[in-house]
């Protein structure tokens, strides 16, 4: 699904989070969106997930404009907070057998999937263990579980790889991302570790007080400083420094 953010304007009272942001992505890429703390990353994941409705512009997909009563346009996004929506009273399995009703995912076929899922994120022994009893890293890998079992068009991840997760939970997220992509799917995760992003992305978007100062590939980046080695350590200095991306 080809994603188009045009000209998008979101303010909090005198505080403008998306200051006229545009950018399109293309289906089958891993996007990641970076800026130091109140660049904006969470507000336009907020907005491309129809949580958070523009003040101006719009979002298109597949070149429609996105209306956030458009259920089944919202159906086609799942999203992950950087602390995943959960019944805390309710085991792993109970949450995910509603998340994937929700999604109309959960047909009989899908079960082996889970189950794998389940086994592949070190969660088939707690499968029946409450949320509440469990780890910070160990829900979010629940809740990948969930996204990765409903296969929708677009993830959405916040701050993924500051989740809590373990080294193990952190390379199965990865391979399963980089699997759906070969599939057409699109992954667009914020973060502000800039060693995983260089590495762990096709496009790179650099958010500063809610404008986009840069958004292309690494190699597109790299030949616009002089460290090439540090691309980002060295944009962000620029930006630090007032200088222009």
């Amino acid at each position: 699904m080809k994603i188009e953010v045009r000209g998008v304007l979101k303010t909090y009272r005198s505080l403008r989070a998306l200051d006229f942001v545009s950018l399109e992505i293309e289906p089958g890429q891993i996007v990641g969106v970076l800026g130091a703390n109140g660049a904006g990353k969470t507000t336009l994941l907020r907005c491309l997930a129809g949580i958070a409705a523009p003040d101006k512009g719009e979002v298109l997909f597949d070149g429609e404009p996105f209306r956030r009563d458009r259920l089944d346009m919202r159906s086609r996004l799942y999203t992950m907070p950087d602390f995943p929506f959960f019944f805390w009273e309710h085991s792993i399995v109970r949450n995910l057998a509603m998340i994937l009703r929700v999604y109309d995912a959960d047909s009989p076929g899908n079960e082996t999937r889970v189950l794998q899922l389940l086994r592949d994120f070190d969660l088939l022994p707690l499968a029946l263990r409450r949320v509440q009893s469990l780890s910070r890293g160990q829900i979010y890998k629940a809740g990948l579980v969930a996204m990765i079992a409903a296969d929708r068009d677009v993830w959405l991840l916040d701050e993924p790889f500051a989740s809590g997760m373990d080294p193990h939970g952190i390379d199965m997220f990865k391979q399963y991302a980089l699997e759906a992509v070969r599939r057409g799917r699109t992954v667009i995760y914020t973060t502000q570790l800039l060693d995983i992003a260089e590495r762990f992305s096709d496009r790179l978007c650099l958010l500063d007080a809610g404008e986009v100062r840069a958004f292309d590939s690494l190699e597109n980046l790299r030949m616009r400083v002089h460290d090439k080695g540090n691309v980002l350590e060295e944009l962000f200095r620029q930006l630090r420094e007032g200088g222009s991306t």
